[in-house]
């Protein structure tokens, strides 16, 4: 079933660009990205055509493994460069692509590209398994609208292909890519969930009027917005199923995103392989997860049909305490001290307080916490004053990797005063 060599679920990070690469590189065993065209999500940054050698040499210096997404629905008009993107990816030596299209699936057989069926095919029983394994299909990920105990029924009359799940991230209030709800509202196919332009009206408070009752189902209320899927208590269930491999989603959230998601569910699946899995962790897990990017926590449709607990209704997207805030910007590197000069323009800095070093337009990323303090000639502080009121307090610091001029600096921070 599984090809790792360690027989352990492969655990698959979302990228929207090179800093997200550097984020999840360190805990993923694989990632997923599309190119500038015929991808699922054309509003994230994706990689620009060029890059593909790039990253996947990235990726397998570090042992990781490059997925390609080419899964909308592809026109005549659109063969080309369809077979423009697989020839470039199959000159990069990319490990898979991500496919639906019975075309695509017919021209990346044809290239002797190895291929994964999206979850918009919707494979939703061991007959449309074997189907798309008769064809070829290296993995097949599943329908979202799976419970787990379908999943198993899958996997037991399927043997050759390997099986993904979804297994964190957002959550499509319909099928996932067959609503025509975002079309619809722009009343044009350009912006259909299956051409990746989906603008997410689902997201949005709505009301609902009934004609015949003369009376507001709901009125202003966020009533199909789904609460993202977070499965990392039912690790150990999911790994215990014998699914090869797990995808977070997130090809759209930001690099901070990436790494903390990735990083919790990598120390679940080995937790769950060490035995060392426990609640307390668990727990631990949970509060990392809700200080990032998330519309509050669901478990999908893995124990059964959804109820209305599965909506956030009250808050409209990002319902997180915590916030990124810019603090300031690096002004100069030196590599031989491995030492920044940045400009603090708000708050302060101690020793031990964790940071994120963005690039704007560079792909830096780097979190890290401050080893040390060094204002002019004073070194060894433990901290900074505090930023007064537009007088910026140029700092030096120590810094884990290479970092560039302009690139900006984060703190997580809690919004809500009683934390």
């Amino acid at each position: 079933m599984s090809n790792h060599s360690d027989n352990k679920v492969e655990l698959m990070a979302p990228l929207k660009n090179f800093k997200s690469l550097n984020a999840a590189l360190k805990n993923a065993n694989a990632v997923y990205f599309g190119v500038e065209s015929l991808n699922m999500r054309m509003f994230s940054d994706n990689f620009k055509l060029e890059d593909l050698n790039k990253i996947v040499s990235l990726c397998h210096e570090n042992n990781v493994k490059a997925y390609l997404t080419t899964n909308v629905v592809i026109y005549d008009n659109e063969i080309e460069l369809t077979e423009k993107i697989l020839n470039k990816a199959s000159e990069a030596e990319i490990d898979a692509v991500i496919i639906h299209d019975i075309g695509a699936i017919e021209l990346a057989k044809s290239k002797g590209l190895k291929f994964h069926i999206s979850t918009q095919a919707n494979v939703s029983n061991a007959l449309s398994a074997k189907f798309y394994e008769n064809l070829g299909a290296e993995r097949l990920i599943l329908a979202r609208e799976l419970s787990l105990e379908q999943i198993k029924e899958i996997r037991k009359k399927v043997s050759k292909c390997e099986l993904e799940i979804f297994i964190h991230g957002a959550q499509c209030t319909s099928i996932s890519g067959r609503c025509y709800f975002s079309a619809e509202i722009c009343e044009s196919q350009d912006y259909s969930a299956n051409r990746g332009k989906c603008i997410q009206p689902c997201r949005r408070r709505w009301k609902v009027y009934d004609d015949e009752n003369n009376e507001f189902i709901y009125d202003g209320v966020f009533f199909i917005n789904t609460k993202d899927l977070c499965m990392i208590e039912h690790i150990p269930l999911l790994i215990q199923a014998n699914i090869d491999a797990f995808k977070i989603e997130g090809r759209m959230r930001d690099p901070i995103y990436i790494e903390e998601v990735t990083k919790c569910y990598r120390e679940a699946i080995d937790a769950y392989y060490e035995n060392t899995f426990t609640n307390q962790k668990v727990q631990e897990w949970l509060t990392r997860l809700k200080r990032v990017y998330n519309r509050g926590f669901s478990t999908g449709f893995y124990f059964g049909f959804p109820k209305g607990s599965e909506i956030e209704g009250e808050r409209e997207g990002n319902i997180s305490d915590f916030r990124k805030i810019e603090i300031g910007k690096v002004i100069s590197y030196f590599p031989e001290k491995s030492a920044a000069k940045i400009i603090l323009t708000k708050g302060k800095l101690k020793l031990g307080d964790e940071v994120f070093i963005i690039g704007t337009h560079t792909d830096t990323y780097l979190h890290q916490k401050i080893q040390s303090i060094q204002i002019k000639q004073k070194k060894n502080l433990t901290e900074t004053p505090i930023v007064s009121k537009g007088k910026p307090i140029t700092v030096g610091i120590l810094v884990d990797k290479p970092v560039k001029k302009n690139d900006r600096i984060f703190k997580l921070e809690s919004m809500n005063k009683n934390n």
